[in-house]
C-alpha cells in the first residue's frame, strides 16, 4: 500500500498535488541522506573513539602495574573510605585486608575485593597505579575496539533517526499547509453549497 502511494505521487494525474511532489522528494532526500551521511557519521564518530580508546588504553598499560598483595584477614560489615576496590559492594566478591609493595618500592595496605575467599596469608595479582594505589584492570585493544564500534553504531543509527525525524516535520508541515488549503476550499464552497446557478 506504502509503495503504491509513493508510486501514485509521481505519476501524472490531475489529483496530484504540489505538495504530493514535495513529500515524495522529502521521502527521496532522506533516503539518499541516511544511506550517505548516516555511515560517514557513524564511521567518523567511531574513528575518533577508536583513536581516543587507543590512547587511553596506552596509557593505563604504562600507569597501571600487577602487583602481588597478601591477604591479612577477611573484612565484612562497611568500608572506611580506604576500600576502592569494593566500595560499589560487586556481587560475588568479598573484602579483604591486603598489603603490598608499589612500584616504587614502598608498603601498602587497604580494603580490596577478591573474587574467591581467601585465608590469610594467601597472595593474589592486584593492579595498582604509579603510586601503589589500588586500580582497575588496563583495558585491552580489544575492549577498545568494541567500544567504538558501538559508538560509530550508535551515531550512525542517531544521524539516520535526525533525518528521519526532520523527514515526519516536512511532511507534518505539507499536511498542516493541506488540511489549511481545503478548510479554505470548504469555506469558499459553502457560500455557493446547493445553488442551481453555482454548478455545485
Amino acid at each position: 500500500m506504502r509503495s503504491t502511494a509513493f508510486v501514485w505521487r509521481w505519476r501524472r494525474n490531475p489529483l496530484r498535488r504540489r505538495t504530493d511532489v514535495l513529500e515524495a522528494w522529502a521521502g527521496v532526500v532522506a533516503l539518499v541522506l541516511m544511506l550517505l551521511v548516516g555511515p560517514a557519521v557513524g564511521w567518523f564518530t567511531g574513528s575518533l573513539a577508536h583513536g581516543a580508546l587507543q590512547e587511553a588504553v596506552h596509557a593505563q598499560h604504562r600507569h597501571r602495574h600487577l602487583a602481588s598483595a597478601t591477604v591479612v584477614r577477611s573484612v565484612s560489615g562497611g568500608s572506611d573510605g580506604t576500600d576502592h576496590e569494593s566500595s560499589a559492594g560487586r556481587e560475588g566478591y568479598r573484602r579483604v585486608l591486603a598489603h603490598w609493595r608499589g612500584r616504587d618500592g614502598r608498603e601498602h595496605s587497604g580494603l580490596v575485593a577478591v573474587r574467591q575467599a581467601a585465608r590469610p596469608g594467601e597472595r593474589f595479582p592486584l593492579w595498582t597505579d604509579d603510586r601503589g594505589e589500588v586500580a582497575g584492570r588496563p583495558m585491552d585493544g580489544a575492549t577498545a575496539g568494541v567500544h567504538a564500534a558501538l559508538a560509530g553504531l550508535g551515531s550512525a543509527a542517531a544521524a539516520a533517526g535526525l533525518v528521519e525525524g526532520v523527514r515526519r516535520l516536512f511532511v507534518w508541515r505539507l499536511v498542516q499547509r493541506r488540511y489549511a488549503r481545503w478548510d479554505r476550499a470548504w469555506d469558499r464552497a459553502g457560500h455557493t453549497w446547493g445553488r442551481a446557478d453555482a454548478g455545485s
